[in-house]
């Protein structure tokens, strides 16, 4: 391929749109012209190929056999003006517990590398905006990071009061004249905006029924996150900072990841204070704050010769984890994290649905997915304080196995005496915590 591109060449071009975005405080008019054909093809190197295929039905796979006249056309029509963007598929995929679906939207193969490729323009400039607070889908930021600040945190300030903070539908609410009204303080290049504008407006196709959204991000889109980040760096990240804290009485700091996120203070009052006029300020950028699951919780850390049960203090949920204090091997008082219950219940609903569906397979096969699933779930949920509900996780993984082997017809029934011995054969990974506090 004559326009396959280089990473440290691209790398190097993404350094010189940051440094521009530092050195220019107002907002940037001429940065399409950084997305050239070597920029597509380092935008198709990341784009994940293995999705299902959108309106046009075109894959990856079929895509690739002509990739260089593909991209030089995608090219011209996204620097003219004439790029459409086609409608999101959307698709339900059940949920957790298999009663419920949730919709997921499905742009074309080749939308998505031109999300890729402006997603990535503008990944270079807002990262020398965006504050320390905010974690979701960033460079260099994890889940992991925003729950290690959240606990150094309130370890530093002894607990305090946390407010959950749960905006309802975010991603389908978010206003596109408020959103436009932020990227126009940095982004004003019309190629880019027209682009971006399309997207906004693509529609989103159900079975044979095209619907146009007046809210909301690209449904599935690869830009998705980065607008949003955009929207809430406004709407809570430097309003917190700049207008909140400075009138505070306590100390106070703000973890968010994407749209979840929980401000803790040191000041009861502080807090009411904010949980007051926290729906007012989402109310004025057209979002709207869930009334229950917005909640202010008190976290004091115990006095030291308090007991578990003799303390008042409640818990919260973050990113998966439920929090709240308990004693450390040192007797101390130490904000723990396990997986929250409702996670705990999703990721094992999901082991059994598998092995419902995959029942009849070769057990090697099935032993080989099972280790995969529980190595995932503990390369997020294996962090320090949780290993005793990992074990509890490894425990119903193999009873939930056990159950659906011995539901197997044709071929003996497998009582756990059996499952044993198929167990020493095919042993699955036992729980591991991955995340220490305790490594350098």
């Amino acid at each position: 391929m004559t326009g396959t591109s280089s990473p440290t060449n691209i790398s190097t071009k993404l350094q010189q749109i940051a440094e521009l975005a530092r050195r220019t405080p107002t907002a940037l008019t001429t940065l399409a012209h950084h997305i050239d054909i070597e920029f597509l093809h380092e935008a198709y190197r990341r784009t994940r190929k293995d999705g299902a295929a959108g309106v046009d039905g075109e894959t990856a796979a079929t895509y690739t056999k002509n990739l260089d006249e593909n991209l030089r056309s995608l090219l011209d029509r996204f620097k003219s003006g004439t790029y459409f963007a086609p409608p999101v598929r959307r698709v339900h995929i059940p949920k957790g517990d298999g009663s419920k679906t949730r919709p997921i939207g499905i742009p074309t193969f080749e939308d998505k590398v031109l999300q890729r490729a402006v997603t990535m323009v503008l990944e270079a400039i807002y990262e020398q905006a965006f504050l320390d607070c905010s974690y979701g889908f960033r460079p260099a930021r994890s889940a992991h990071q925003a729950l290690q600040a959240l606990w150094d945190g309130l370890m530093k300030m002894h607990g305090g009061w946390v407010l959950e903070v749960d905006i309802e539908a975010f991603f389908d609410t978010l206003v596109h004249e408020h959103l436009r009204s932020f990227l126009d303080q940095r982004v004003r290049d019309g190629v880019l905006r027209r682009t971006i504008n399309k997207w906004l407006k693509a529609g989103v196709l159900e079975a044979t029924e095209l619907r146009y959204a007046e809210a909301g991000t690209p449904q599935g889109g690869v830009i998705s996150p980065l607008l949003a980040n955009v929207y809430l760096h406004e709407v809570l990240d430097t309003w917190f900072e700049a207008d909140v804290k400075p009138r505070l009485q306590g100390h106070a700091f703000l973890i968010r990841y994407a749209d979840d996120a929980v401000l803790a203070f040191s000041s009861e009052e502080d807090a009411r204070r904010v949980m007051d006029v926290l729906p007012k300020r989402f109310g004025k950028y057209g979002l709207k704050l869930h009334p229950e699951k917005t909640r202010l919780v008190k976290f004091i850390r115990p006095p030291k010769d308090d007991t578990p049960k003799g303390t008042d203090s409640e818990s919260f949920d973050l990113l998966g984890f439920t929090h709240f204090w308990g004693k450390s091997l040192k007797k101390t008082w130490v904000v723990k994290r396990q997986t929250a219950r409702s996670r705990f219940g999703r990721a094992l609903q999901r082991v059994s649905q598998w092995c419902r569906i995959h029942l009849h397979d070769k057990i090697a096969r099935q032993h080989k997915h099972l280790s995969q699933m529980l190595r995932g779930h503990y390369g997020y949920y294996g962090i320090t304080g949780n290993a005793n509900v990992l074990s509890g996780f490894f425990y119903e993984v193999t009873r939930v196995w056990q159950k659906w082997l011995h539901r197997r017809t044709g071929r003996g029934a497998m009582p756990w005496s059996r499952f044993m011995r198929v167990l020493k054969r095919y042993p699955l990974p036992p729980p591991k915590v991955v995340h220490s506090i305790y490594r350098t």
